[in-house]
Order: C-alpha cells, then structure tokens, then sequence
C-alpha cells in the first residue's frame, strides 16, 4: 500500500440534512444530533450542504447558527452555499455573526453559477432584474470584500442618534481566512487559488475536453496542483477532499446490503462524463475501513490533501448516520493516520 504524501491531519464529515415535509423540525433536529456527535467522537469539521426548494437544509447558516450553540469545538462549514440564490452584503453580514457566536468556527464554502431551474425560480428571486443579475466570480469577489473588511458604502460616523459603520459589522477578523470555494473545474482551482480561498473538491469534476482516458483522481490532482501554485500561501494552502465514503466495520448485514445497493445504483454514472459539462463522478467508496483505506492510499488527488470532509450519502437513517460516523471516527481515521481532536 503506498503511504499518503501528507498524514491525514483533518477529518470532516457532510450531511446533507434531509426531512419529511410533514415533519421538518425532527429532520433539522437530526442534523444537530448528528453534528454533536461529530464533536463527541473528536471530527475536526461538520459541514452541512444547501438545498432550495427541497426537502434539505435551505438555510445552512441559520441551521450551523444553532449547532454553534451545541458545540463548543467542531468547525462548522457549509458545502456549499450557491451565491446565484444571495446577496452578498446580506450573507457577510449573517456569516459574520455566525462566525462570532461560534467563537471563529465557521467555514463558508460557496459556489457561483446561476440557480438550479433558474428559468422557473428566476422571476421569484429577482422579479425586477432576473435577465440582468451575473452569477460569475464577481458574486464570489464581492462576497470576500465584505468578509475581509471592505467598505460597502461611502458613509459612516453619526446620523441622530444612529451610528454607522462603512464596512459588514460585525466584523470577524479571521472569517476571510476561512472562505472556501466549491470548485470541480481547472478554472474554478485557479481562481480561488489567486484569490486567497481554501478549496472544496468533491465526489464530482468536469472531465473537460480532452479526448485522452479519463481518470477522475488525475483530473482531482490537477485542480489541486493548479490551485496550489496560484495561491499565496503555496503548497500550505488548504485543500479538503469530500469523497463519498461508507465503511462497515460494524454495520449490521441489513446495513450492508442497503449501502452496497446505494453505491451499485450509481456507479453507472462513473463510467462517463454526465451532461452537456461533462461531469465525472467519483465511485462511492463502500467496504470495511480497511479496504477504503487501501483505495484512499492509491488515489492521486488524496495523497495531497491532508484534510477531508467525507459526504455522508443522501437517503439513508440516523442511525445508519451514527453507524457510519462512528466507524469513521474509530477505525477509518486512525488507518489514515488521523488522531481524534480532544
């Protein structure tokens, strides 16, 4: 088995916070719960993804507001909050308190690009300027300026007796540290790289245009090295993996059967690149944690990480949740190298 170029130094989880319509306070109840046993079992990170108009987590930052006041350690992330659906100004200012509540734990991860079935949710969102409104980088950029202290307006001092201040208050000196970008193209790693942000990859890349064999940890690999050699802080710049991973080690044979049923109904989808962006998509990783650490060892864009936020699989109970974090935690880690957080 060859040895991973850098040790496993965090180890993070991703729900994505299902619920019953009928009932969405217990499905936002089992997220929290979830999230405190992160802590208990000692994960460094909790991130929670982002759902519009879905039976899932819509509000991420309201959610992870709760569970800062659950928690006392965890980092708290969200992967990742689509800008198309924010205002900027609007989201720095609640990630910014979010961020003080929890004592600078949280770690926004964001993504550009226009929201899902926008031709049918467009005129709700922006009535009056659906056709006009750019869901490019320049959302991102925005959003790191208010973070990172820029002034949004050219005003400040006192108004009667209001007192205004020219930049997001409050203001969390660390937050812009802590911006991280959701990215799965060659582009997106060059650009958050330039601008100063960590990077979130995924179980999904776009395969590009190349007629050459595709190879999803390749591909990984160098949207990492690109990222890398733009950012600032080089080779220390903070990349976290996010692979589907299921280990089994103490799964019931019922668990089992369902998890390796899961990972067999989508597997097809990895055979190919998917739509008119070509996306590749990783094999979920499913087995003892053992075999899944044999397989991380070999994967290219895994050797150069030593942080991973692995995704929790869409549909499945809280007590396969608890199963499958628990594994992870006390036997999948430590193959990896990792110590729990005390």
């Amino acid at each position: 088995m060859p040895s991973p170029a850098r040790p496993l130094r965090k180890l993070g989880f991703l729900t994505i916070g299902l619920f019953d319509p009928a009932d969405p306070g217990r499905g936002h109840e089992s997220t929290l719960e979830i999230i405190e046993l992160g802590e208990r079992l000692g994960f460094d990170s909790a991130w929670v993804r982002h759902r519009h108009l879905q039976y899932g987590i819509s509000s991420p930052v309201a959610v992870l507001a709760a569970a800062s006041q659950r928690t006392r350690r965890i980092e708290l992330g969200t992967a990742v909050i689509p800008l198309g659906w924010e205002n900027p100004l609007r989201l720095a200012e609640d990630l910014a308190t979010v961020d003080i509540l929890s004592g600078g734990r949280l770690n926004p991860g964001v993504s550009v690009g226009p929201p899902t079935h926008y031709e049918q949710v467009g005129k709700a969102l922006y009535p009056d300027t659906a056709d006009a409104e750019e869901f490019g980088y320049e959302r991102v950029r925005r959003l790191l300026d208010f973070v990172r202290g820029a002034p949004a307006t050219g005003f400040s001092g006192t108004e009667g007796f209001e007192t205004y201040s020219d930049v997001v208050q409050p203001h969390s000196p660390g937050l812009g540290r802590r911006m991280w970008y959701g990215g799965g193209s060659l582009g997106s790693a060059h650009w958050a790289g330039e601008h100063g942000m960590n990077l979130l990859t995924s179980s999904v890349v776009k395969a590009g245009d190349g007629d050459g064999p595709l190879d999803f940890a390749a591909i990984q690999l160098s949207h990492i090295r690109r990222f890398r050699a733009r950012h600032p802080d080089g080779e220390a710049a903070r990349v976290s993996q996010g692979l589907v991973v299921i280990p089994t080690d103490s799964a019931s044979p019922a668990q089992r059967a369902r998890y390796e049923a899961y990972a067999a109904e989508r597997l097809p989808r990895t055979a190919s690149p998917q739509g008119p962006t070509r996306l590749l998509f990783a094999p979920d990783l499913v087995g003892t944690s053992a075999e899944i650490a044999e397989r991380l060892h070999a994967h290219a864009a895994f050797r150069e990480v030593d942080e991973v936020a692995f995704a929790l699989p869409f549909t499945f109970e809280h007590e396969d949740y608890v199963q499958i974090l628990t594994d992870m935690a006390t036997v999948l880690g430590p193959a990896l190298g990792w110590r729990p957080a005390s």
